[in-house]
């Protein structure tokens, strides 16, 4: 549909993550807020998207690398500039330890400090 093409299309321009709400914002006179979350959850579900929340509990989307629908192996940290406010994924692995006696469903970690442009 257009609005698959329309979300889709904002994730390629923009190499950064983007949030949930600048989406509804960016789409808001295209896609209705809800079909923009529907949309959301079913990229995750799809593996090309994978989310994560900053510290106010904002839902935070970006692109996956090499996942599928049932394998989502892009584990890696996130970083959020306090300054400008721009997420982005941390090119790096991070290996998520076994628990004995639990199964790991989900795991984030979120670094926060300063973007390489506010940090010059």
């Amino acid at each position: 549909t257009q609005a698959l093409g329309l979300l889709l299309n904002e994730f390629n321009k923009d190499s950064n993550a983007i949030s949930a709400i600048e989406l509804v914002k960016r789409l808001g006179d295209k896609i209705n807020k809800t079909t923009v979350y529907r949309l959301l959850d079913k990229f995750v579900d799809d593996g090309l998207l994978h989310f994560f929340l900053d510290a106010n509990g904002v839902k935070w989307f970006a692109k996956c690398k090499g996942c599928s629908k049932t394998n989502h192996q892009d584990i890696h940290p996130h970083f959020q500039c306090l300054s400008c406010g721009k997420v982005d994924c941390l090119d790096m692995h991070m290996h998520i330890p076994t628990i004995p006696n639990r199964e790991v469903i989900f795991s984030q970690l979120l670094i926060q400090g300063k973007c390489e442009t506010c940090y010059a």
